[in-house]
């Protein structure tokens, strides 16, 4: 099969452009940004066994083109001092929002359904053969996360207006902004965090080279239906690879995001040291928001049951543990978005997480104690510790949409939620 990346025309779907700065020990480069003969390299086409072979690279180019195909070992990938090591996540605190709630949900809102329509249309292309927009995902990407440094709760109670339907786009989006969150949570850096992004926008794109059938078959699958329903990470890094001016880290989490530090994912069965940073957060945020959702063949579920499924799988050596806690964190214990009982028998939704009281977030009332619609209105519940009939105002548990009767996302397209945070600005 023959690919073209930036104008250069490949004779392997296994070649990946790399940027040097972001090569490894066990990389065979297979192509340079320049012809052979204006380097020093005496052979065209190399491993790179040492450092030093590392650092002529670099000195004499600013990408290269790797052969997957031809490495004799799978590349590690040590986090940065900086960056994933125990020591570091122990200690990290995200940075300051930049701006409240109120100011940052009509923004929100935008960027969430400019860039759901986005991602629809690339999967549009992909189906039907045209080349991404890799440009327009990176502008995009860029948007949400500076909608999620401004106030990261606006764009996240952004993810729970779900639909059974249309679950494929909405959860390439939903795990798009959850990276960014969890970025942010660890303080990752502005490019890093429009690098994440991009990660999480990406990561499923080969599942529109999966059949309906399979992808939406509400029974077992058959080995066989897995053995396809799986191909969908190597379709994926396919698809990206063909995508001009794409990431090499997107590239590579689309390859990577069903892999278990253990050794026991798929589809190469890596382990840790092999698993790159980006692809072990991309990993624990697409879990998350896959078992929240609510799909043909599964009912999603809570918040809390979601992350005891993250700590199981961390505990089981699954996932990098470190990082599940900081995204547990990052999420709160009644998230944005959720459905939640409070002590009165009334019921809310949870609108924005107070940083500071946990527990005492600021929530919309939509039913009353004998849990029937009431006129909807805000209570800041770190503000306000009784109702007008003295009740206290405590959570008591989060609720199932189907345990209470409410779709969050009719709420929204009739406008009540748009109407209420208009009403709190002005407020």
């Amino acid at each position: 099969m023959t690919g073209k990346i930036n104008n250069l025309v490949i004779d392997s779907v296994e070649l990946v452009q790399v940027d040097v700065k972001d090569l490894k020990i066990g990389m065979y480069v297979s192509k340079l940004d320049r012809p052979w003969l204006e380097t020093s390299f005496w052979f065209q086409g190399f491993e790179l066994k040492s450092q030093t072979d590392i650092d002529a690279v670099q000195k004499q180019c600013d990408f290269v083109f790797i052969d997957v195909a031809k490495q004799t070992v799978v590349p590690q990938y040590v986090a940065r001092s900086s960056g994933y090591s125990k020591d570091y996540l122990d200690k990290v605190q995200p940075p300051p929002r930049r701006s409240a709630f109120n100011q940052e949900i009509k923004k929100a809102e935008k960027v969430y359904t400019k860039t759901s329509h986005l991602v629809k249309s690339f999967m549009e292309d992909v189906r039907y053969g045209r080349p991404i927009n890799v440009l327009a995902a990176k502008q995009s990407v860029h948007q949400c996360v500076d909608s999620v440094l401004n106030s990261p709760d606006a764009l996240m109670l952004m993810t729970q207006l779900k639909s059974r339907d249309e679950y494929t786009a909405q959860h390439s989006m939903n795990v798009c902004i959850f990276s960014i969150a969890l970025g942010r949570q660890i303080n990752l850096s502005q490019e890093e965090l429009n690098n994440v992004g991009l990660c999480g926008l990406m990561h499923d794109m080969g599942k529109i080279a999966v059949p309906l059938e399979i992808l939406n078959k509400p029974g077992r699958l058959t080995l066989e239906e897995l053995a396809i329903m799986q191909s969908h990470t190597t379709k994926g890094w396919q698809i990206l690879m063909d995508a001009s001016g794409m990431y090499p880290g997107a590239i590579d989490v689309a390859y990577m995001h069903h892999e278990r530090l253990d050794g026991k994912g798929y589809p190469r069965q890596l382990k840790a040291e092999q698993i790159t940073p980006y692809a072990r957060l991309v990993a624990i945020v697409d879990m998350y928001d896959a078992v929240s959702s609510d799909r043909v063949y599964q009912k999603g579920r809570s918040h809390l049951e979601a992350i005891k499924v993250l700590t199981q799988a961390s505990s089981f050596g699954h996932l990098e543990s470190g990082l599940v806690v900081k995204f547990i964190e990052c999420l709160g214990i009644y998230p944005a978005g959720s459905l939640v009982e409070l002590s009165s028998g009334e019921v809310a939704i949870v609108l924005e997480v107070n940083p500071k009281l946990k527990l005492k977030p600021k929530v919309m009332m939509l039913l009353d104690q004998d849990k029937k619609p009431c006129s909807e209105f805000v209570v800041d519940l770190a503000m306000l510790s009784q109702n007008q009939g003295g009740r206290h105002y405590t959570i008591t548990k989060v609720m199932r949409p189907d345990e209470c009767g409410i779709d969050v996302l009719k709420y929204y397209q009739r406008g009540l939620l748009q109407k209420h945070w208009a009403d709190a600005v002005s407020d």
